[in-house]
Formats: structure tokens, sequence, C-alpha cells
């Protein structure tokens, strides 16, 4: 995926999300998450690139820290907004645990129903080549890969009893779809599959108690079965 343009909070020239410092007035540059859409914004940066909303964070200090799962470098607690995060310095990672992972699944949502957030625009991916299952940031087993709301394109890596890894740049994808009523589609789409399902079971059941295989007295000039043999084919052709 190609490196984001962003604005150098120094002197508003476009750099790339990947540059470490201005081309123009050579300030240095760091990456933060924007606390509304979770994208990549530049450290003092007054406004998010991606939304418009106004930075707000704070770092923790004197807590244990975890480590990155890919980096295995010592992450940094943030809070973004009014939400608490583990953030990787190096590879711009962000873990989530379950609670907080629910907390901005609701919150996101809520909004996408009151604002009418439009659906997010398509956007051009490329799918790894080079699959690395991570461990837990807290149990150390390595975590699941799985697509987030199971349709939304965005593949994390989730260790269920604790919280979700996400890459950079997936957090805000991930919000993106929830604020374009992406967990609603997905409930219904889950829904549809439960009936579905109910509908084949019931149908199954009626044709196997219809057609069930009847011991007959008609029996051909060789003694076999003619009519039990003929259900019994019927049965097979409409199972």
């Amino acid at each position: 995926m190609p490196a984001e343009t962003l604005r150098c909070p120094s002197c508003g020239a476009a750099v790339s999300s990947a540059a470490t410092c201005c081309d123009f007035c050579k300030a240095t540059l760091a990456t933060v998450t924007c606390p509304t859409c979770f994208g990549v914004m530049f450290a003092g940066a007054k406004f998010c690139s991606h939304c418009g909303a106004k930075g707000n964070r704070s770092e923790a200090t004197g807590a244990e820290a975890s480590r990155c799962p890919r980096c295995q470098v010592a992450m940094n607690s943030v809070t973004v907004g009014t939400t608490s995060l583990l953030e990787c310095s190096r590879c711009e990672g962000i873990w989530v645990d379950v609670e907080t992972l629910n907390q901005i699944s609701a919150d996101r949502e809520k909004q996408a129903l009151v604002a009418g957030a439009p659906t997010a625009a398509g956007e051009d991916l490329q799918l790894e080549t080079n699959i690395r299952y991570v461990p837990c940031p807290v149990c150390h087993e390595l975590m699941n890969r799985d697509q987030f709301a199971h349709c939304s394109h965005v593949i994390v890596d989730v260790c269920k009893p604790h919280g979700t890894w996400f890459d950079k740049d997936e957090l805000r994808r991930a919000v993106q779809f929830i604020r374009a009523g992406g967990l609603e589609k997905a409930r219904s789409q889950e829904l549809e599959q439960l009936k579905e399902e109910q509908r084949r079971l019931a149908f199954a059941r009626l044709h196997s108690t219809t057609f069930e295989p009847q011991t007959s007295s008609v029996s051909g000039g060789d003694g076999a079965d003619i009519t039990s043999s003929a259900i019994k084919l019927l049965f097979r052709l409409l199972s």
C-alpha cells in the first residue's frame, strides 16, 4: 500500500507519512493516531488530514510496557481522545483490548446512525504475500488471523480473550467500515445465513420424514422388494 500524503505541522508542506523529516523545513516528523478516525497524523499537527478532527492525545508514563507482537519492542500506552491504546513507535501498529474495541465499535456505530455517514469509497488494497502469525502481547499465544466483522476486507490478528492487533492504518479502515454502517450489514448477512441454514435443515427433515423407506408386501418375481427399492431411489434423489 503506498504511503499517504500528509501535511507538515511546522510549515504545511506535503509530506509522505513514511517520512521522518520534512523536505522543506527539515522538522523532525513522528506519526501518531487521530483520536476520532484513528488514522495516521503527524505529532504536533492540530488537525487530522483524514477527518479534520482536532488532535487530542496523551501518553502514560511508569506503566509496565507490553511488547509489540511484530517488532518485539516496548509499546507506548496512550490515551487518544477518551480511548486507551497501545502503540508501537516502530511499525505504527496498535493493540486494542476486547473491552476497548467493543466501546469503539459501539460509539462509531451510533455516530453513523445519527449522522448518516456515507459509505466509504473502495480502496486499492494489496494482499499480503508474506503472512506471519504473531503472538498476543498478553498471553503470548499465536493469534488467529481473521477478517474484521467478516466482510470489512480488513485482516487483523485476534486473541479472543485479550484483544486485537491492528497493523498500520488498519484500525482507521475498520472504524471507517463501522461508520459506514458495516457492522449492521455484517449482522444482517449473518442473520440471513442463519435463516437459510434453518430453511435447509427444515427441508431436509421434511423430506426425510415423507420419503422414509417403508417395508412393502409387493415383490418382484425374483423376490426383490420393488416398492421399497423405488422409494429408496426417490429418497436418494431428493436428499
